[in-house]
């Protein structure tokens, strides 16, 4: 019988990923697509990829794929090739990680951004909270180009809606775009209907990372009657790479954040985003190094090495207590709980805490 899950442990996983001499290539992809047998397509995706010493995380549900994964460079042809054997994946848009193609760039990973290859199956690819059974992913909004996009921003009745999280949309986001103050995508489906109620005769467009989001956003807003909808094909890191090969000026400004180790790559050299902790220009999300914390936040070079990559004074003194004296601390804890913190309004009391406790 195949394998068709891991056997080994996260620790040992990272330490031969970064032993590896190849370089390797991030790239993702979606599609919605009807899949009858989710489990299966599952477990044969898993065997074949594994043989290509893929690592990632893939999502796999009725309605369809959604992937983020790193490939060896040696295996990319192959992997391609495979993917576009999978006849509703033939042809299928394949994202390259933006900094992929910079090695020299502080932020290369060399493409080692995963270290396993996880692949689930889930009720839904994106988790909607839609429980219309009129809704359809059959009526989609326009795709626009990055030169489309362009141009459309420059008309005064087009209006652009970030489909992202507050973390994502505070370090990098096209000009004048509106941000959806939500904590989650189900929640902000809802309340941008409820935002753009007096726009409907405007242009209405809407980006996210990859293209996963603001396509089955734009979706739900003609399921709510709404008529020029669009949404960025590829999401940012399609645009991006379109301004680049075009010569175009990039509306997007700073940083797009990204659901790797790398945790954004770089658009435009814009710092849009302040340090929690100082209030200086910075855009580095960093988790708190403290185990029992792991909140997700953005940290300077100066306040990382003053509080050792802490969130507070008080992460800071544990993290430095002996190892066994931390695990202790932890017992009843669930680790990482403060990963993403992922709205403005749900973040402020926490920041609130970092900016006190370190002046």
């Amino acid at each position: 019988m195949a394998l068709l899950h891991n056997r080994v442990s996260q620790a040992e996983l990272k330490k031969l990923l970064y032993e590896e001499k190849e370089q390797r290539t991030t790239i993702s992809f979606y599609k919605y697509f009807p899949i009858f047998e989710p489990q299966k397509f599952r477990d044969q995706l898993y065997e074949s990829l594994n043989l290509l010493s893929v690592f990632g995380r893939i999502y796999i549900a009725n309605e369809g794929i959604n992937a983020q994964i790193s490939v060896p460079d040696s295996k990319v042809e192959a992997f391609t090739l495979f993917i576009n054997s999978l006849e509703p994946l033939k042809g299928i848009r394949l994202n390259v990680a933006v900094d992929r193609s910079n090695q020299n760039s502080e932020e290369s990973t060399d493409g080692k951004s995963f270290w396993v290859l996880k692949i689930k199956v889930r009720d839904k690819i994106v988790a909607d909270g839609i429980q219309d059974p009129a809704f359809s992913m059959e009526n989609l909004g326009r795709y626009v180009s990055a030169e489309q996009m362009n141009q459309l921003m420059l008309d005064k009745n087009t209006i652009v809606v970030d489909m992202r999280n507050h973390y994502e949309y505070e370090v990098g986001h096209f000009e004048k775009a509106i941000e959806i103050p939500s904590d989650t995508f189900r929640e902000q489906l809802p309340m941008a209907v409820e935002m753009m109620k007096d726009n409907k005769d405007k242009n209405i467009i809407m980006y996210c990372t990859g293209g996963i989001r603001c396509e089955k956003a734009s979706a739900y807003m003609l399921h709510n009657g709404f008529k020029n909808v669009f949404h960025l094909e590829g999401g940012i890191i399609n645009y991006a790479k379109q301004a680049k090969e075009q010569g175009l000026e990039s509306q997007f400004k700073g940083k797009n954040f990204v659901f790797d180790d790398r945790l954004g790559e770089r658009i435009t050299e814009e710092v849009i985003a302040k340090c929690h902790q100082c209030g200086n220009p910075a855009d580095t999300h960093t988790n708190c190094k403290n185990d029992g914390c792991h909140l997700l936040f953005i940290q300077c070079s100066a306040c990382a090495q003053k509080m050792d990559g802490c969130c507070t004074i008080e992460c800071q003194k544990i993290f430095n207590l002996p190892l066994e004296a931390q695990k202790e601390l932890r017992k009843g804890i669930e680790k990482g709980r403060m990963v993403f913190n992922k709205s403005k309004q749900r973040l402020r009391p926490r920041l609130d805490e970092i900016n006190k406790s370190s002046k």
